[in-house]
């Protein structure tokens, strides 16, 4: 099977263009041991790119753990990236189809390769029963939630799926390897949650880790980055034009009036190859 290996602000994943490719019989099986950084090609996930009936392309994504996600906003802008330089779609606007509807991607191009991608994630979920979330609140803005024997206040949004975003002076390690998996898989949160440590450097910039559902801590996460120019904005921490630095990079963010999230950012081809899996994997 050839992949493709490429990240958005060190968001990496591995692609398969199932235009031309079979797709695997069993897919949950094939992530996590394609995105196996020791024994695998190594990533966040694995990301198939099809065809699809009413886009360009559809876009289907499991995390490094098997798990199916609804959405990932660095993995769409790299996706984006493939359909045109491949020539599936070769237009400066593109429409995706995804777990969370049928986004619309702009491309910035220079000498026929996509440099950074802009991605309509559309409208924020805020309804708790939505994103879902037990917490108080409609929405759920700083609202208290208790680890163990520690209590933050935490603000929920969806971007498709779903985000816990925790405004903090510091994103300590204790914070994001410690805490993070705790609430990820907190009852509060019934399909688990991302979570976001944001440090608020002024109005207009703040800095990001992510907690990962399914993939542990990311060098970026772009439906992540949304969740939090929302929350900054609901929680009057910042504007609605946000620079968000992450570990791989930076992005930039915007909640429109028309009230659809903006996510620009850089989009890179690392490298291609063929999977062939070791006979010896023949557990799971």
């Amino acid at each position: 099977m050839q992949f493709i290996k490429m990240h958005g602000a060190g968001n990496d994943y591995v692609y398969v263009d199932c235009f031309a490719e079979q797709v695997p019989k069993n897919l949950p099986q094939t992530a996590r041991r394609i995105s196996d950084r020791h024994f695998g090609v190594g990533g966040d996930g694995l990301i198939l790119i099809h065809p699809s009936k009413i886009a360009d392309a559809r876009m289907q994504m499991f995390n490094a753990d098997g798990s199916e996600a609804e959405m990932c906003g660095n993995g769409l802008r790299c996706l984006a990236k493939y359909v045109y330089e491949s020539g599936i779609a070769r237009k400066p606007d593109l429409r995706i189809e995804t777990g969370n509807g049928v986004l619309e991607v702009q491309l910035e191009v220079t000498g026929q390769q996509v440099q950074r991608v802009r991605v309509d994630l559309g409208e924020p979920i805020l309804q708790a029963d939505r994103i879902p979330t037990t917490l108080a609140g409609n929405p759920v803005v700083d609202q208290p939630l208790e680890v163990g024997e520690r209590t933050f206040n935490v603000t929920c949004v969806s971007m498709g799926n779903p985000h816990c975003v925790i405004f903090v002076d510091e994103a300590t390690d204790d914070l994001v390897l410690n805490v993070g998996p705790q609430i990820e898989r907190a009852a509060e949160f019934p399909n688990r949650v991302n979570v976001e440590w944001v440090e608020v450097h002024g109005p207009a910039e703040v800095r990001q880790r992510t907690w990962e559902r399914g993939s542990g801590e990311t060098l970026a996460c772009g439906t992540g980055a949304g969740a939090v120019c929302v929350a900054g904005v609901l929680t009057g921490r910042t504007e609605r034009k946000i620079l968000n630095h992450l570990a791989g990079g930076d992005l930039e963010l915007q909640w429109g009036q028309d009230n659809h999230v903006f996510l620009t950012g850089p989009a890179v081809e690392v490298f291609r190859g063929q999977w062939i899996p070791a006979e010896a994997n023949t557990d799971d």
